[in-house]
């Protein structure tokens, strides 16, 4: 987790990828914000959001957002994290899903797409991962997606072409925040998504979620969740 992180509130999001705050002494600025969801969930005029500081020449902004309030939880928004806190977790020995893992490749081309991890393991199995960022909880269900995903929709299509071609093949939903208990895909967001994941994970695509322990100090797995995906 970056520090120190500095504490601001929402104003409103500019495009895709910045938001404008207020800081605590009135100043108004843009922030990186790099997630693409819509993120209803946190963008609220007044929202609590803390922001890393970074000094590039090559930025347009000075700042990242990291964390926001939604209600009681604290909520990584950051999603580009997934795949780093997948491989984190492994080490820690949280995920043992995919065994005892001895080689990892990130970003891997497949095609005309990238997938985010090849894993192989001490049995010489070889893994294709997808991992994709969960920041809306409904009720203690964690939702994935908050909006249309035809990219997402994609990478399931090519995970489930590998599953049956006999490649062991798993898409990973991390969620960044404490209060999931369980996850389903989201039919109200994306009913397409929904249906192919069911149906990938029908042809053998191994389909896991992992909940987080987010603080103000560190960002990590730490629990298998269930997932529903009737």
């Amino acid at each position: 987790m970056p520090k120190p992180l500095v504490p601001s509130k929402f104003v409103k999001r500019l495009n895709r990828f910045a938001i404008s705050v207020k800081l605590r002494d009135g100043q108004i600025v843009t922030a990186h914000l790099p997630n693409s969801g819509r993120l209803h969930e946190v963008l609220k005029v007044g929202n609590k959001f803390w922001l890393a500081h970074k000094l590039s020449p090559n930025r347009r902004t000075k700042f990242d957002a990291i964390l926001a309030k939604d209600g009681n939880a604290l909520v990584s928004v950051d999603a580009r994290l997934p795949p780093k806190l997948l491989l984190e977790g492994i080490e820690a020995g949280i995920v043992r899903q995919f065994g005892e893992i001895v080689s990892a490749r990130a970003e891997v081309p497949f095609g005309d797409h990238r997938l985010d991890l090849q894993l192989v393991n001490s049995s010489s199995q070889v893994w294709w991962v997808e991992t994709k960022s969960v920041t809306l909880v409904s009720n203690g269900v964690a939702l994935f997606p908050d909006a249309p995903t035809v990219r997402g929709q994609e990478h399931l299509r090519l995970l489930g072409n590998l599953a049956q071609k006999g490649e062991l093949a798993a898409v990973v939903f991390v969620v960044q925040r404490e209060d999931a208990k369980i996850f389903a895909p989201n039919k109200s967001a994306d009913p397409d998504f929904a249906w192919i994941l069911r149906e990938v994970a029908r042809a053998g695509v191994r389909v896991l979620a992992y909940k987080c322990a987010v603080s103000f100090t560190h960002l990590q797995i730490s629990q298998q969740i269930p997932v529903r995906l009737d």
